[in-house]
């Protein structure tokens, strides 16, 4: 062979190398980046026009995929959707591509997205059936575990209160597993509009949400976090009983006022606002009954901020553990709080903000027996002829309290209700334990929020309950009060349940 041919032959050869070396570094190293990368309309198309499996409630679907005359041949719906939407979320062409937004918002359609879509590795057996079968695969269901009942009585009874453009959430637990049993956010939307096959109106209903200013497309019960007020005070109750400053029986500091320390004049000085607090000492339930700031307040300060501190982290406080729903906003409890600062957050005031979700789990981890438990949402993943395959076992997440404590803040819980403030919540002939909070917002011209928790029966808990009201349009500002607003929320939620 003379030397040009050779040198060519190489030269081909070189190529032929080269070709084979890209084609394999394309289809095995990058194709994975390659399907989800948003610019590959082809795949985008393809999942788009795939039939997505169900979000359920029960045996009934929230959010379902049906055939489509258009050219993506299927339509996502949603049957209940300003119920649910804060929880399913949406499914269109934009976010059709698994892991193209990693930082975005995400509801079940996006968090569950795998199984939807029939990519999990769980639903290898449905697909390899399918393949061999030559029919189209279809997504897995996801079954949540929402009590239909209860998300309807939060989201009727928060609606009555706060009004279509009014804010809040309603969160309710099962405190022994941590199943999510109901959660709504006002105000809600409409995923179906976002869902659409006309791409003009999907990014026109989208900006209108987006440039909403009351922020329908957060969902307050995880991503809204705001003082917790009078209900942060089952969390220092918690708190001086387990470090053993008091028990319920106890008589504990009482007065009209108290001046925190480190402080003079207004500015340091706690009242409360004409409630029968006593003038020294008062029996706990009194406290607790009245929702007497100048007592918690001084068990702040008895106690000290780090004490506070760990009691809150105990009940989830300063960490994240909810991953059905993202992102969550982790709940605060300030670190380094000098004395005055301690008083001040005993009272669920200071830097202390919670969501909705957080006082939920307070409420639970009482009921529970000291015991917190992980709060999830997802309570199988089923495959598309509805078959389970996978079930979400419960998780502690921590042991917050003894259930000695546990029993004793029970006790004065439902003398609350009884007795006391949170009596808007009583069911006759079912012990019933609660708490109301009041909260400042520490804003110019913004009203004080509302809060409410409670869970029953208190001698069997079955459900937990938290209620926040952050805006409530047609309420005077002096009729916001958790237990006038939140009080008949928890308990139409908690009906639903026991009942």
């Amino acid at each position: 062979m003379n030397k040009p041919i050779r040198t060519l032959s190489v030269f081909c050869l070189v190529l032929f190398l080269a070709l084979m070396l890209n084609a394999t570094y394309l289809q095995y190293w990058r194709a994975d980046s390659l399907d989800h990368d948003s610019r590959n309309k082809r795949a985008v198309d393809a999942a788009f026009s795939q039939e997505r499996g169900a979000i359920l409630v029960g045996r009934t679907p929230v959010a379902q995929s049906v055939p489509s005359k258009d050219r993506y041949e299927f339509q996502r719906t949603y049957s209940r959707p300003y119920l649910y939407a804060p929880l399913t979320g949406w499914f269109n062409y934009y976010n059709a591509q698994s892991g193209s937004c990693t930082s975005c918002q995400q509801m079940v359609e996006q968090t569950e997205n795998d199984v939807l879509a029939g990519t999990d590795d769980r639903l290898f057996v449905n697909r390899l059936v399918d393949l061999l079968s030559n029919k189209q695969s279809k997504g897995g269901n996801v079954q949540l575990t929402i009590n239909a009942a209860a998300q309807r009585a939060a989201y009727e009874g928060l609606l009555k209160v706060v009004g279509p453009t009014g804010q809040g959430s309603v969160v309710a637990l099962q405190p022994r597993t941590g199943k999510v049993l109901a959660m709504v956010s006002l105000p809600s939307y409409d995923p179906n509009l976002l869902a659409d096959h006309d791409l003009e109106k999907v990014n026109a209903t989208a900006k209108k949400l987006q440039d909403d200013p009351d922020q329908p497309l957060v969902n307050r019960a995880i991503q809204t976090r705001l003082p917790p007020g009078s209900t942060f005070k089952i969390v220092t109750a918690a708190a001086a009983i387990e470090d053993g400053l008091y028990t319920k029986d106890d008589l504990v500091p009482g007065g009209a006022t108290y001046q925190l320390p480190l402080t003079s004049g207004s500015t340091g000085l706690i009242d409360n606002e004409g409630r029968d607090c006593g003038t020294t000492r008062i029996p706990f339930a009194q406290a607790l009954e009245n929702s007497c700031n100048t007592t918690f307040a001084r068990l702040g300060v008895e106690l000290g901020a780090d004490k506070l501190r760990q009691q809150a982290e105990k009940f989830g406080f300063n960490r994240t553990y909810f991953s059905d729903l993202l992102p969550q906003v982790e709940s605060n409890f300030p670190k380094d709080a000098d004395k005055a600062q301690a008083g001040q957050s005993g009272i669920g005031q200071y830097e202390v903000a919670a969501t909705p979700l957080q006082m939920a789990m307070v409420a639970a981890g009482i009921a529970n027996d000291g015991k917190v438990m992980k709060p999830y949402l997802v309570d199988s993943v089923q495959s598309p002829e509805f078959e389970q395959i996978e079930s979400t076992e419960p998780e502690l997440l921590d042991q917050a309290i003894s259930s000695s404590t546990a029993s004793q803040l029970t006790d004065l819980m439902v003398s609350t209700v009884d007795d006391g403030t949170a009596n808007p919540a009583a069911i006759p002939g079912i012990p019933v334990a609660g708490k109301t909070g009041t909260a400042q917002s520490g804003i110019p011209d913004v009203p004080p929020y509302a809060w409410f928790v409670s869970f029953a029966p208190a001698d069997d808990p079955q459900v937990a309950v938290a209620v926040m009201i952050q805006k409530a349009p047609g309420v005077e500002r002096g009729e916001i009060a958790g237990g006038l607003l939140g009080g008949p929320i928890a308990k139409a939620v908690m009906e639903a349940v026991i009942r």
